[in-house]
């Protein structure tokens, strides 16, 4: 099954990076770089916009964001930008059929708020039905999540290191069921959110080099909002083993 191209032309992806200086730890540029070479596999010319504090005319070209992890510092500093010039842009983006993955730092600043450990609240741009309070024990190590989102296998894998915990609200439906590992808050076994186009989710290391079916599952809703796209079939036996090896070792434990 090959793309679908629009009269002639051959489809593009735009990947907008929030925050890249500020919000990339653990990994989570390989997010970018995973996204930008299964687009290109899959015929599609794909480029990747940087948005860094500031206003910014391209928010509108994106239809797949990413929104990295940052600690408390980082937070901090990104908060008042993020609200003053990237809301509404954002918002705008995912009623227009845009898609947001966002990573620990990233999704609690989606959600309602996130109050740190010495009891400082920051409002964040309620994208997402989540709230999120610090905890006092980081949650680290490996993670399997059991997803009914759609994607085949099943499964997603990788890495969490956080404190927060984060609670979702009716509004948000869990991205999987954990498997193993702590997940969202350590005590209702779910994992990450799904809100509209947003996944919200705690899994580092980096997620999407590892979970292949989740890299597709976001280019190709991304491809609606600028056509009928289909994704072509790529050879995926390394990343899935890779995905396969950590389930193994989950199952050992």
């Amino acid at each position: 099954m090959g793309v679908a191209i629009l009269g002639n032309v051959t489809q593009k992806l735009t990947v907008g990076w929030l925050y890249p200086d500020l919000m990339n730890i653990y990994g989570d540029r390989g997010n970018i770089l995973t996204l930008l070479k299964r687009a290109e596999w899959h015929g599609l010319e794909a480029s990747v916009v940087e948005l860094g504090r500031g206003a910014s005319d391209r928010m509108n070209d994106v239809d797949v964001f990413f929104f990295g992890g940052g600690q408390d510092r980082e937070q901090a500093l990104i908060y008042d930008d993020l609200r003053e010039f990237k809301q509404e842009s954002l918002q705008r983006a995912v009623a227009n059929g845009a898609q947001v993955l966002a990573v620990c730092g990233g999704y609690q600043l989606l959600g309602h708020y996130y109050q740190t450990a010495d009891g400082e609240r920051y409002d964040g741009i309620g994208l997402i039905d989540v709230r999120t309070e610090a905890g006092k024990k980081r949650f680290i190590g490996d993670v399997v999540v059991q997803t009914d989102i759609g994607l085949t296998p099943r499964t997603l894998v990788g890495f969490e290191n956080h404190s927060g915990r984060t609670f979702l609200g009716s509004g948000a439906k869990a991205l999987g069921r954990i498997i193993q590992g702590k997940g969202n808050n350590g005590s209702d076994k779910t994992e990450g959110c799904v809100q509209g186009g947003i996944i919200g989710t705690y899994l580092h290391g980096s997620l999407l080099p590892k979970n292949p079916h989740l890299a597709d599952h976001l280019i190709a809703a991304a491809l609606k909002r600028r056509g009928d796209g289909a994704l072509s079939s790529l050879d995926d036996s390394a990343e899935l083993a890779a995905h396969g090896w950590i389930l193994q070792r989950a199952q050992r434990r």
